[in-house]
């Protein structure tokens, strides 16, 4: 089983449950790990045969600019299935932090695991 990362994915957003926050876009930081079975792709050299990351990149960028949510959780649950259901993912693990929410923090956030590493096939190609 491979793994398709993309780290420290950075969107803007509307998310808080404060007022103020309801008023203004703030910054999330997020890393995927995305199972799949890259042999294929690396056979035939073919993009179409992985997880295209600039793919799921940006179709991340249009949910932050798109989302109004208090959570982070939310945020995080929502794109979740999103993206599995959008790009066929069977798992992720999606870590999604909030810098600057706690002063005395670097960030906070959540990370999340979903989907079945047993319907990632092992079996060569």
């Amino acid at each position: 089983m491979d793994r398709v990362l993309i780290e420290a994915l950075a969107v803007e957003t509307v998310i808080g449950v404060y007022d103020w926050e309801r008023t203004i876009r703030q910054r999330l930081v997020m890393d995927l790990e995305m199972a799949t079975d890259i042999r294929a792709a690396a056979a035939d050299d073919d993009l179409t045969h992985t997880l295209d990351y600039a793919a799921i990149s940006a179709r991340i960028q249009t949910f932050a600019e798109e989302s109004h949510f208090e959570l982070v959780e939310t945020f995080a649950e929502r794109l979740a299935a999103l993206l599995r259901e959008e790009f066929g993912i069977p798992w992720l693990t999606m870590t999604v932090r909030k810098p600057g929410a706690v002063p005395e923090a670097a960030a906070v956030g959540v990370r999340i695991v979903r989907g079945s590493l047993e319907t990632v096939s092992d079996a060569p190609a």
